[in-house]
């Protein structure tokens, strides 16, 4: 009973897939999910580790683009001829902008993504420009869909990222405590992304900004849903976890060879672990670009709007729980009743704390959920 009641007890205030902006597809696999876990018999460790799953097949699906872009370099690295008429390069530009349509096309994606992805890659491929120009790394020469040095696949590694963000903010649900206000994170991203220009000529202020970054988003708490038990998350600690596992595609990448450093030239080795904070500082250029399209929300209030909107796989689940219970009851299972009025209470929060307003908090978006 342990697991069902973590999965069924938190369900006050859960919306539904569609109103967490899933696609169609999103929806359907939601579904067929949830249908599946509603069935689990299991004690309290194994419900631990069913939600550690489903922790790693959600962020699994967030990164599906980026991933999808590192397996193809991988190909490319390992199969892909030397003397193919097509460049190599041309060919992970091709495949870049096949699996970026495929995306929209299957709905694994939404337009309102596929926004924030080119913003990213703009973003990225002037930056690419910039910083192939004075050597601080380098692509094959080779291929004509390139602009200068820089093949066009570059920025779609760029995009990966902030495919990433967007997905991953509709997926887990997120919300946010004491966001900071967002010109406060503009100026910050917008010094940030100067610097990765000017330490060229003048001090490099990465440590600063790193500081900064702590002052600014140091108070800041993410909360996010992996079933539909709501989990507490330092925003910065965030960014670490994610500019880590960056630093290690990154890894693969260049050992396929997609580029290299300049230290890399006489022979592969491992990225340098500093280019960690050059990927922290990146996290918030990409943050701060994401939430000027999704502007970060409170953890209340969007959440106690949908209380009569849960998954009908769940509100099944629950029924057939329910009458459970109450066949145990009339039969005499006294200890069974007494589960099923703990995990009512659970579920039905006082009217008191129905009522209490969401906390308010600067940066944080508080205006009615259009989706």
């Amino acid at each position: 009973m342990l697991l069902r009641r973590r999965l069924l007890a938190p369900l006050h205030g859960v919306a539904s897939a569609a109103e967490r902006g899933f696609t169609s597809v999103e929806q359907r696999i939601d579904a067929a999910a949830l249908r599946r876990l509603a069935r689990l018999r299991t004690d309290g460790h194994r419900a631990g580790f069913v939600e550690l799953v489903v922790f790693g097949l959600k962020q699994a699906w967030a990164c599906l683009f980026g991933a999808l872009m590192l397996a193809a370099i991988l190909a490319s690295r390992l199969w892909y001829p030397d003397d193919a008429p097509l460049a190599r390069n041309d060919a992970l530009t091709l495949v870049a902008v096949a699996i970026q349509v495929l995306m929209l096309v299957t709905r694994l994606e939404t337009v309102r993504e596929l926004r924030v992805v080119l913003t990213f890659h703009v973003v990225g491929t002037v930056m690419e420009l910039f910083k192939t120009d004075v050597g601080s790394w380098a692509y094959a020469a080779d291929g004509v869909l390139r602009i200068g040095a820089v093949p066009l696949f570059s920025g779609f590694m760029y995009a990966a990222v902030g495919s990433y963000l967007v997905r991953v903010m509709r997926i887990f649900d997120l919300r946010f405590d004491r966001y900071p206000r967002r010109w406060v994170t503009a100026l910050l991203a917008a010094a940030i992304y100067a610097n990765f220009f000017t330490h060229h000529w003048v001090a490099d202020a990465r440590w600063v900004l790193v500081a900064a970054v702590l002052v600014v988003f140091g108070r800041s708490a993410m909360h996010f849903r992996v079933l539909h038990r709501v989990r507490r998350m330092p925003v910065v600690v965030a960014f670490v976890l994610v500019a880590t596992f960056i630093w290690l595609a990154e890894n693969l990448a260049t050992r396929a060879g997609a580029w290299l450093y300049p230290a890399q030239a006489d022979g592969w080795h491992p990225v340098s672990v500093q280019k960690l904070a050059a990927w922290f500082l990146l996290m918030i250029i990409s943050v701060v670009l994401v939430t000027w399209v999704h502007p970060p929300r409170a953890p209340d209030a969007p959440w106690r709007a949908a209380t009569s909107r849960v998954p009908r796989a769940l509100v099944e689940a629950r029924g057939t729980r329910d009458a459970a219970v109450s066949a145990a009851a009339s039969s005499g299972g006294g200890d069974d009743h007494g589960d099923h009025g703990a995990e009512q209470h659970e579920q039905d929060p006082p009217d008191d704390e129905r009522r209490r307003p969401a906390p308010a908090g600067p940066g944080v978006d508080r205006r009615p959920s259009r989706r």
